[in-house]
């Protein structure tokens, strides 16, 4: 099955039932449980409000600390979503030998099952973001247009795991170098700061990252209450569905010899 739309629409049964099941397993044990569902993207908030607002003292010109809270925020979440999801991904094929070496089951629905569960703080994350900031009074009619930029996220997110787990199968040492590199394109993403804050030229090498387009379709919709940029939403599609489809493809091609290095 070559298409992966197709692929995931015939077993979206399947894929939603190893999806909660992995969410289930992930808080299962610990004292707070599913808390931290709720606890992971305000423990990461706090953190960039100490550096950036206790310590540094960034502030914004004719923006209030508090807006700008709502500004990192709105970087933040869909960051936290993305990180979790590559980070656990990269393994998802060398943590599942029996799974890969079982014929019948369709093993491209396990990196796929890891994005939807990490997907799951994120949308926590976003609810309250949206709550925030509608009794703040800023939410806006564009916030329809969410549903949208998370599909793409998981679209983009779901092909750059597929590529990653397929590669670390053979090369181990991508799961320590991925903890790096995502620690990496953190800082250099606009999570706590806008393309405003920067000069041309950095806005220039800005745009070779592709987390600048993901970050700036949510703030402009959720913070700035506006359609999103034409060429940012478009360059954003084409990466989506790109990957996408290119992560499939490497993957479907490769997973006739994961079982003999897992």
């Amino acid at each position: 099955m070559n298409n992966p739309f197709s692929q995931l629409i015939s077993y979206r049964k399947i894929l939603f039932n190893i999806t909660v099941d992995d969410i289930k397993k992930k808080y299962a044990g610990s004292i707070m449980g599913g808390t931290w569902i709720l606890l992971n993207p305000l423990l990461f908030l706090s953190a960039y409000f100490l550096v950036y607002i206790t310590i540094f003292k960034i502030k914004l010109t004719g923006i209030s600390t508090f807006d700008y809270v709502l500004i990192i925020f709105s970087g933040l979440i869909p960051w936290f979503g993305f990180s979790e999801s590559i980070g656990l991904g990269v393994n998802t094929v060398t943590s599942n030998s029996s799974l890969i070496k079982n014929t019948i089951f369709p093993i491209e629905l396990i990196p796929v099952k890891v994005v939807l569960a990490s997907m799951v703080s994120q949308l926590i994350g976003l609810i309250m973001l949206l709550i925030v900031v509608g009794f703040n009074g800023q939410l806006g009619f564009y916030v329809l247009l969410l549903p949208f930029v998370l599909i793409l996220q998981i679209l983009f997110t779901t092909g750059l795991v597929w590529i990653l787990a397929s590669i670390n199968v053979f090369f181990r040492d991508l799961s320590q170098i991925i903890t790096v590199i995502l620690i990496l394109l953190m800082m250099v993403s606009p999570i706590a700061y806008t393309t405003d804050m920067l000069t041309s030229e950095l806005v220039y090498f800005m745009q070779f990252n592709p987390m600048y387009y993901m970050i700036s379709l949510y703030r402009e919709i959720i913070i700035y209450n506006s359609l999103p940029s034409w060429d940012i939403t478009v360059i954003f599609v084409a990466l989506s569905l790109g990957l996408f489809f290119l992560g499939h493809y490497v993957f479907t091609r490769l997973k006739v010899v994961f079982a003999d290095y897992v």
